[in-house]
């Protein structure tokens, strides 16, 4: 006598989806933590400078950026420098309204940490550059910082 029946129709075991929710949820949130979004389309061609003393920002969700360089559609924009703020170009008129429309958005806490990131191309004349920063002193944006890659100061031709 034997204890096991051996003619029972086998049936294939039910997959177990428990934790399919916990496996798309972990892949959601992995997808999300890795991607970066850009916030501003360039316009203008940027090629920062090099540089030996090189640190970087604590709080990048503070920084606002200004980008002045040539733009990349000559052909329609011309070949003079150009300063752009988020997705639009500008003039140095328009910086103290864009400083204050930054600041609105911001807590009233972070305003005082706030810094404004000028990236400019390494080929830009300084005049341009020297307006830009008359008129963030006259907004009262004082914490101004340039934008540069890690290397060498010397340009190697």
């Amino acid at each position: 006598m034997s204890r096991f029946r051996k003619g029972g129709k086998k049936e294939v075991p039910a997959i177990n989806t428990g934790s399919m929710s916990d496996i798309i949820f972990m892949f959601l949130f992995f997808f999300m933590v890795i991607t970066t979004i850009r916030e501003a389309t360039l316009f203008v061609k940027v090629s920062v400078p090099a540089a030996t003393e090189v640190q970087k920002l604590e709080r990048k969700n503070l920084v606002s950026y200004i980008y002045i360089g040539v733009p990349t559609r000559s052909s329609l924009y011309g070949t003079e420098p150009r300063i752009q703020l988020n997705d639009q170009f500008a003039t140095v008129s328009d910086i103290a309204e864009f400083i204050e429309k930054e600041r609105a958005a911001r807590n009233e806490l972070d305003k005082p940490f706030l810094t404004t990131s000028l990236k400019v191309d390494k080929e830009v004349k300084m005049g341009l550059v020297t307006d830009v920063k008359q008129e963030l002193r006259k907004v009262g944006a004082f914490k101004i910082n340039y934008s540069t890659k890690k290397g060498s100061a010397v340009d190697k031709k």
